[in-house]
């Protein structure tokens, strides 16, 4: 039952208890309320129109796939319209790529000879919208057919969130934490779990994440270093996916640096404020410094791009814009092109741990919908273009 009303006095130990049992309970029924009755999310179907946009292909060759028997029936058809699940958009997209003439055009993920895109988002300043930009890039590169997974690194677990497990109802599954610990750490392989969107698995976390801190503080010096954990832990599983998304904590500690040590690319999600330019700054400044001890052990660190994100942009406001106006200036193509708008469409869909992609025009107005999901698409796909330029095409 919802506990409402004033706070008992009493020492101070046992009013914070009081006040996470009650946060705790809120919580808890909110989700069991979203997720009922199996506390499981499921992905949205997806319209005829949007289902060749994502395929890149036009309704007509849709449907004549359709008709002569290249390209399955979806399960849904409703009043003559057909609707497609992920599931089924997925299998098209690898039949359409088993008879292209050309290679990648439908699934544009790894080749012979390319190696794995680990890329880690990461910045010790709160509010960057670093865990929304690590999601809507997932469903992204998934939807456009790569093998992703996303790996959560903050103990807080948001990106678990994002992906349909709720640490609030007791998740007690196996974590990244089981894969990176000191004592009897597990095979990646048992730590990943598979995701309700297609193409997307997940390494989750929980609270017990943060323990690798001080365990690494503790096992100082002994055995590999600290640092080599995570990048040994996907060097298992670099067969099964084409790129890799770290969602790293909002700090520059041993986890957030075990996940740049693995990154083979870096982005730094920032708004853009005067504020947190300076965050920034002192974020570089610091991790620049970091970089020099990991490399003073004789490793040598080579990204293949790092770049800030630009989150939360609103170009209707001047002071914001002269600060990108400033980083371009600054950094040039160092700065991914595209920009993650300000939209409440973003901000609704995150209430409910959803990205702009699990939601449906329908459900809000059209216009905030539009802008919204083409800002995600452009970081996307100026992202994906990174990455094929990572591989050399």
């Amino acid at each position: 039952m919802l506990q409402t009303g004033p706070i008992s006095a009493a020492s101070q130990t046992d009013v914070t208890q009081e006040m996470a049992a009650r946060l705790k309970t809120a919580l808890t029924t909110h989700l069991e309320q979203v997720y009922a009755p199996d506390q499981r999310k499921k992905l949205r179907l997806f319209s005829a129109t949007e289902s060749a946009e994502l395929l890149g292909v036009s309704g007509q060759f849709l449907r004549k796939g359709h008709s002569d028997g290249t390209l399955p029936e979806p399960e849904v058809i409703s009043n003559g319209r057909r609707f497609y699940s992920g599931a089924e958009l997925w299998k098209m997209r690898h039949l359409l790529e088993a008879g292209s003439r050309t290679v990648g055009k439908y699934v544009p993920g790894r080749r012979e000879g390319d190696k794995l895109q680990v890329i880690q988002l990461m910045n010790f300043k709160g509010g960057s919208a670093k865990s929304t930009a690590t999601i809507h890039l997932c469903h992204y590169l998934a939807l456009a057919g790569y093998r992703v997974l996303a790996v959560d690194l903050d103990p807080q677990g948001s990106l678990t969130g994002f992906c349909g497990l709720q640490t609030e109802l007791e998740f007690d599954g196996a974590t990244i934490y089981d894969a990176l610990r000191y004592d009897d750490p597990l095979p990646l392989r048992d730590v990943i779990v598979d995701t309700y969107f297609p193409g997307l698995d997940l390494a989750p976390a929980r609270l017990i994440l943060s323990e690798f801190e001080t365990e690494t503080a503790v096992n100082a010096g002994r055995g590999e270093a600290f640092f080599e954990r995570l990048s040994r832990a996907l060097d298992s599983v670099e067969d099964d996916y084409d790129v890799v998304i770290i969602d790293s904590p909002p700090a520059l500690g041993f986890l957030t640096l075990t996940g740049l040590f693995a990154a083979t690319s870096v982005l730094v999600p920032m708004t853009p404020s005067m504020l947190d330019l300076a965050s920034t700054q002192q974020f570089v400044e610091m991790t620049s410094a970091y970089l020099g001890v990991i490399e003073n052990t004789g490793v040598r660190l080579d990204h293949d791009f790092f770049s800030f994100l630009i989150t939360r942009d609103d170009p209707s406001d001047i002071p914001s814009q002269q600060i990108v106006s400033l980083m371009r200036a600054l950094f040039q193509d160092r700065v991914i092109p595209s920009t993650a708008v300000r939209s409440t469409a973003v901000a609704d869909a995150s209430m409910l741990k959803m990205s702009i992609y699990e939601v449906t025009r329908a459900e809000m107005t059209r216009s905030t919908y539009d802008r919204a999901r083409h800002s995600m698409d452009a970081v996307g796909s100026d992202v994906a273009h990174l990455i094929q330029k990572a591989w050399g095409r």
